[in-house]
């Protein structure tokens, strides 16, 4: 597959702060159909990350989002092929990345970027392998 993580990603890549309440991101994810949101410092270094499934935990929406983000953000450099970024989501139980070129933030991918793909069938199969004419014979 020669597709990589810089063709399928979203590249408008909305972020929020630690301080910030878990209304106000559902707020964001809302008025901009997104469904995840990476968290920075104010070094712009992502620090976690909110997801849709983070808004069904039944926590008030005036909790900070440091409290509940997973500090455990897994990456993915924009270079790489689509099959790492399925793999680290199937390993890891996720469904968003965060893409990062030379360690800045420049996208996010998710498991429907990938499933979008396979959809589109923008991936190359591969043939099965011929079989051999000298092991079948016929009598």
């Amino acid at each position: 597959m020669n597709i990589k993580i810089a063709d399928i990603m979203h590249k408008s890549v909305v972020t929020t702060v630690p301080h910030k309440s878990l209304g106000h991101v559902r707020d964001i994810m809302a008025r901009n159909g997104i469904s995840s949101v990476p968290v920075v410092n104010s070094e712009n270094e992502v620090v976690g990350i909110i997801t849709t499934s983070d808004l069904t935990k039944g926590h008030d929406e005036g909790t900070p989002i440091s409290r509940i983000m997973p500090e455990k953000v897994f990456s993915v450099p924009a270079y790489s092929d689509v099959h790492l970024a399925a793999r680290i989501m199937r390993n890891h139980h996720i469904h968003h990345l965060v893409v990062t070129l030379e360690r800045e933030i420049v996208g996010v991918v998710s498991s429907f970027d990938l499933l979008q793909l396979v959809e589109d069938h923008r991936f190359a199969y591969k043939n099965p392998p011929t079989p051999s004419k000298h092991g079948n014979h016929r009598e």
